[in-house]
């Protein structure tokens, strides 16, 4: 895990996004032989429930010579119950024990045993486990959000030039993007019928995450993985892991990445008995090139109207995702078309493009919009702006380099158990 510093620019960047995520994403052969019969060999890296539902999808792609055929995940029960999910495929299973690996290096081995990897583990490890994919030259489709802080989106951005050369496929878990309702909207904007974008607000405000108590003769890595939406180096905050969605839709709309943000955040809610590091609530202004600003929430705790949404002003329209109205109220278009499952569309599209060899590589608008996400994060626990530039080139980096079980962990508790709550007076990032 050496240390690399990308040359990407902020203006290459916002060029790469908008090439790629303003395409409808287009679809190489597997072995480069025979792709439209060759089986593809599927690899599963995180056995949780996201991970879970992406193999699910991965299977079931229709009329996809596709097998499972190697699994890795840190704890044994996540695998053992991945593989339960999927028992009823048995004629898509091809998972001897032997290609079942636990621990936190199980990874490392999957490679030898696909063409195409799923990378679904706590977020904090993509950057590492995508440019391993990558070097060792397979598909991949990984999860959301690809980065947690600034060495690993270089990383990952780095990766993804890697991906091009080798014309290897990257899809990323940022469904919207494969959800026809948005797709169409986007479609409409770029015809102009709402004008430019002047404005917008993106949100995602709901109720409390799972946790999971501590258990008798675990180490503190052992706690933290496990429990890992908890602890900022490993889920990025939930700014991050969900919030990433919504930001991600206004780069896609806006066709750019967000100059600088500014905002506050904290954390009100303090449940007994279970210590987090995270806050549970955030709200911030982006400011977008030509002076555009999105407002943006989440927060994660009872009570209150939930609202996971998007929409933005224009200057001729108002736009709600699948609607576009003028400020009369009047509805220049409504989408009426078929809107299937984008979670399925994901792999139905990756599969595609492995099969007849056309470029599909989410990786860096992935990478951009996780790290506009971490952004926010950055603004929030310092109570300083900052800009993208700025923040991506910074020598930040919260995963640790010595990974074991008896490792000690980034952060550890306190005599009574609590971890330290990033606060602007004295959190530092770099």
């Amino acid at each position: 895990m050496s240390d690399v510093r990308s040359t990407f620019t902020r203006r290459e960047a916002i060029a790469a996004v908008g090439v790629v995520g303003g395409a409808i994403a287009s679809m190489s052969g597997v072995h480069g032989q025979n792709p439209s019969n060759d089986t593809i060999r599927v690899g599963l890296i995180g056995c949780g429930g996201r991970g879970t539902g992406a193999l699910q999808q991965a299977l079931s792609v229709p009329g996809s010579n596709v097998k499972l055929t190697a699994v890795a995940d840190a704890f044994e029960d996540r695998i053992n119950g991945a593989l339960k999910s999927v028992e009823s495929m048995k004629d898509k299973l091809d998972i001897p024990e032997e290609r079942r690996f636990k621990g936190l290096d199980g990874y490392q081995k999957v490679f030898d045993h696909c063409d195409l990897v799923i990378l679904a583990t706590p977020p904090g490890f993509r950057p590492f486990h995508f440019e391993a994919a990558i070097k060792a030259g397979k598909h991949v489709f990984m999860e959301k959000p690809v980065c947690v802080d600034s060495f690993g989106a270089r990383l990952c951005l780095e990766a993804a030039k890697m991906a091009d050369a080798k014309k290897l496929k990257v899809v990323v878990g940022l469904q919207r993007r494969y959800e026809n309702k948005y797709r169409e909207t986007v479609s409409r904007i770029r015809e102009g019928l709402a004008g430019d974008i002047i404005g917008g607000q993106v949100y995602w405000n709901g109720s409390g995450i799972w946790y999971r108590p501590r258990q008798p003769k675990t180490t503190e890595m052992e706690f933290q993985v496990n429990n890992w939406y908890h602890f900022n180096w490993l889920c990025g905050d939930h700014i991050c892991e969900q919030h990433v969605h919504n930001i991600d839709v206004a780069n896609w709309f806006l066709d750019a990445v967000p100059e600088s943000a500014f905002g506050v955040g904290g954390k009100q809610n303090r449940v007994p008995g279970q210590p987090s590091e995270i806050y549970d609530h955030h709200a911030l202004n982006f400011s977008y090139p030509n002076g555009v600003r999105i407002a943006s929430q989440c927060r994660q705790f009872p009570g209150g109207d939930g609202r996971v949404n998007e929409e933005f002003q224009g200057t001729k329209a108002f736009i709600r995702i699948g609607e576009i109205t003028d400020y009369s109220g009047k509805v220049l278009w409504k989408f009426e078309g078929d809107n299937p499952n984008p979670y399925q569309v994901e792999h139905d599209e990756l599969q595609s493009a492995i099969r007849n060899d056309r470029p599909l590589n989410n990786a860096v608008y992935g990478t951009t919009s996780s790290f506009s996400a971490v952004l926010g994060r950055m603004a929030t626990y310092t109570g300083k702006q900052w800009g993208f530039q700025q923040a991506l080139e910074l020598n930040y980096r919260t995963m640790p380099e010595n990974l074991s079980w008896d490792a000690v962990p980034p952060v550890v508790p306190d005599k009574d158990g609590n971890y330290k709550i990033p606060m602007p007076a004295d959190y530092k990032i770099a």
